[in-house]
């Protein structure tokens, strides 16, 4: 389901983009968007994409592995690093960006991208039965803006993405419980997904950061529901 559920969203992904004024923006989004026809779209209309590289793009992320694994003579990276100690977890974040790629990438058919990138997240957990154990994970970019943007800001940048991610993504899949739908015909999986988008949209904008609560509350209360919408039940 997962599967079909992005595959749905990538067929809409090019609509919605001509539907948003680019110009001067970013886009950003997981390996499922790391595709030649939404970079060219995206770029034709002025704006600029940061998006993840995983194995569905295989020749891109072995091109881009290699360089980082094995740069060539001389090759100087710009670099950033951020420390963050948040509940039971100590993490460290190493960016380093390049835009030695770039010829390459035009000849591939990547349009307009500029630089690659590559992020190692070090976390030390703090406390618990994992205390004093450390994971890595290494994840790479592609993104169209170029060197001229600091390499501390594309820290900032990815954290925001998965700050979005997460808000939206996970209270979608678990919370309203989309991954556990079994409505899979015609457009019904698209037009659910627009209304807990609204629902999740109008819970946020009236305050509510815990979304299950908020329907739980709502579920005990349906006059309040009716309200919230602006509706006076008799």
């Amino acid at each position: 389901m997962a599967t079909e559920k992005a595959q749905a969203e990538l067929r809409l992904a090019p609509d919605l983009l001509r539907r948003v004024p680019l110009r001067g923006r970013l886009v950003t989004g997981d390996a499922l968007y790391c595709q030649h026809a939404l970079c060219a779209q995206i770029r034709q209309a002025k704006g600029h994409y940061l998006f993840v590289i995983k194995r569905n793009q295989p020749e891109l992320l072995t091109e881009v592995a290699l360089l980082f694994d094995q740069p060539p003579p001389g090759e100087r990276f710009a670099t950033a690093r951020s420390r963050r100690t948040q509940r039971e977890r100590h993490e460290v974040r190493t960016l380093t960006a390049s835009a030695a790629l770039a010829d390459y990438l035009a000849e591939l058919g990547w349009a307009g991208a500029r630089q690659v990138l590559r992020l190692e997240s070090c976390v030390t957990h703090l406390r618990g039965v994992r205390a004093g154990q450390t994971t890595h994970l290494v994840r790479y970019f592609l993104t169209s803006l170029g060197p001229q943007v600091p390499a501390r800001q594309f820290l900032r940048l990815i954290r925001e993405h998965w700050h979005i991610e997460n808000r939206l993504h996970y209270v979608r899949d678990v919370t309203l419980g989309e991954d556990a739908s079994q409505v899979r015909s015609g457009a019904a999986p698209q037009a659910l997904a627009a209304l807990r988008n609204a629902v999740l949209g109008l819970l946020r904008q009236h305050g509510y950061a815990n979304i299950a609560a908020a329907l739980r509350h709502f579920a005990w209360s349906p006059g309040a529901a009716l309200r919230l919408l602006g509706l006076h039940p008799a």
